[in-house]
C-alpha cells in the first residue's frame, strides 16, 4: 500500500488556534490564517518582520511580547520546548471599533530540526482558552458557595484552606466539611471527586450534603461512610470518589476515623510527633467491598494535639512516590508544632505547595484539639 501524499501547506493553514513559524534569529517564516487574523497584518507583512520590531513601546501589549520573545529565545538556546504562562491579550471587535473583548491564552513554543539535526525553525502556538477559564471561574464561584464558612470545631480553633490547582483549566471536585453532632461529638471531612469543571463541582455539592446528613444520624464514621456509598450509587460521576471522615470525642478525648481511599489523616501531638490515622483504609467509593462492611479505628489524643486533614493535591507530586510527600507532610507540622491553626495552616501550604503552584487542587483542615 501506498503511502498517501500529504500537502503540508495545507495542514499548517489548518492547525487548531493561532501558529507562527519563526527563525534562530527571530524573524517571522510564516504563518496560518488565524495568527494572521489575530496579528492584524497581511501574511506578506509579516514574513520576514523582526519579532522584537512588534515591541510597541507603553502598549499595554508590551509585557506580554516580552514574555514571548523570552520563551522563543529560550526554545533557540535549550532545544527544548517551553510553555508561557497563562496570559490575557484582549482583541478588540473588528466590527466595533473601541470595544474590546476579554481573551486568555495559553502559548506553546516548539523546536523544529532540520535534516542534519540543527534547530532550523520555532513553532509559536497560541490557544485561545477563555471559555474554559469562564467555565473555571463558574465552577470555583459553585464550589466556594457549597464548602461551609471558616469556624471553630466544638469550640476549639480551626483552620480550612481550599488553593485550585495552578496548571489546571478546571477546578477539580475537592471538598471538606466541618459538623456539630447531637450527641456533642464533632465530625470532620476531607473528599476528593474523580474529573473537573462544573461537573465535579456539582458533585461534589452532592456527597458533602449526603455525607453531612448521614454523619448526623450514624454512630460512626464508617457508618456514615456506608450510607453516602448507598447515596453515590444513584449519582453519576460519584464512583471513585475518596473520603476521611473523622469524629471526634472531646469528652473521652478520641478519635474515630474511617478512610475510603483517602490519604490518611495526621494527628500532631504537642511534642511533636506525627502519626498518620491509617489503620482503617477501605477501597474509594463505589469499589467493591466484597459484602464487608466498612471499617474504623479509634484512638486517643492529648489536648492540646493538632488534627489535619488534607487531599492529595498537599502530598502528590509527578514522579515522586506519594510517601515522599507524607514525610514532607510531617516535617512541616513539628517544625511548626506550636503554630496556631490559621498560622499552620499558611506555613504547611507555604512548604509544601510549589512556588508556581500545584497541578492539583488542594483542600486542608486543620483542627486544634
Amino acid at each position: 500500500m501506498s503511502e498517501p501524499e500529504i500537502d503540508y501547506e495545507a495542514v499548517f493553514s489548518s492547525l487548531p488556534g493561532a501558529v507562527a513559524l519563526v527563525t534562530p534569529q527571530l524573524s517571522y517564516a510564516d504563518a496560518n490564517p488565524e495568527f494572521v487574523r489575530l496579528r492584524g497584518l497581511a501574511r506578506e507583512q509579516l514574513v520576514g518582520r523582526f519579532l522584537p520590531d512588534d515591541l510597541p513601546g507603553k502598549d499595554p501589549a508590551e509585557p506580554l511580547l516580552l514574555r514571548i520573545l523570552a520563551s522563543l529565545r529560550r526554545v533557540a538556546d535549550t532545544g527544548r520546548p517551553n510553555t508561557v504562562d497563562l496570559q490575557r491579550y484582549d482583541l478588540e471587535d473588528p466590527d466595533r471599533p473601541g470595544l474590546w473583548h476579554e481573551r486568555y491564552w495559553n502559548m506553546t513554543d516548539v523546536p523544529i530540526f532540520g535534516s542534519d539535526g540543527r534547530l532550523a525553525l520555532l513553532m509559536h502556538r497560541m490557544e485561545d482558552v477563555t471559555e474554559l477559564i469562564r467555565a473555571r471561574e463558574v465552577a470555583l464561584t459553585l464550589q466556594e458557595a457549597m464548602l461551609p464558612a471558616p469556624r471553630p470545631v466544638g469550640g476549639h480553633l480551626a483552620a480550612v484552606r481550599y488553593r485550585p490547582a495552578a496548571e489546571a483549566l478546571h477546578v477539580a471536585g475537592d471538598w471538606y466539611d466541618l459538623i456539630e453532632l447531637p450527641d456533642g461529638r464533632s465530625a470532620v471531612a476531607v473528599g476528593d471527586v474523580v474529573g473537573h469543571g462544573l461537573p465535579a463541582a456539582a458533585v461534589m455539592g452532592q456527597l458533602r450534603s449526603a455525607l453531612t446528613a448521614s454523619s448526623l444520624t450514624a454512630k460512626s464514621p464508617a457508618h456514615a461512610l456506608e450510607v453516602l456509598e448507598l447515596y453515590a450509587r444513584t449519582v453519576d460521576g460519584a464512583e471513585n470518589t475518596t473520603v476521611a471522615m473523622i469524629f471526634i470525642d472531646w469528652d473521652t478525648h478520641t478519635i474515630t476515623y474511617s478512610t475510603a481511599g483517602h490519604p490518611p489523616p495526621a494527628l500532631l501531638q504537642s511534642d511533636g510527633t506525627v502519626t498518620f490515622l491509617d489503620d482503617a483504609t477501605d477501597p474509594p467509593l463505589g469499589a467493591p467491598l466484597h459484602g464487608a462492611p466498612r471499617i474504623h479505628a479509634v484512638t486517643e489524643f492529648q489536648e492540646g494535639a493538632v488534627l489535619v486533614l488534607y487531599t492529595d493535591g498537599l502530598v502528590e507530586r509527578r514522579r515522586e512516590d506519594i510517601d515522599v510527600g507524607i514525610a514532607r507532610l510531617s516535617d512541616s507540622l513539628t517544625r511548626h508544632r506550636t503554630a496556631e491553626p490559621e498560622t499552620l495552616a499558611d506555613a504547611v501550604l507555604d512548604d509544601l505547595l510549589p512556588p508556581d503552584g500545584a497541578s492539583d487542587d488542594t483542600a486542608l483542615v486543620i483542627v486544634r484539639l
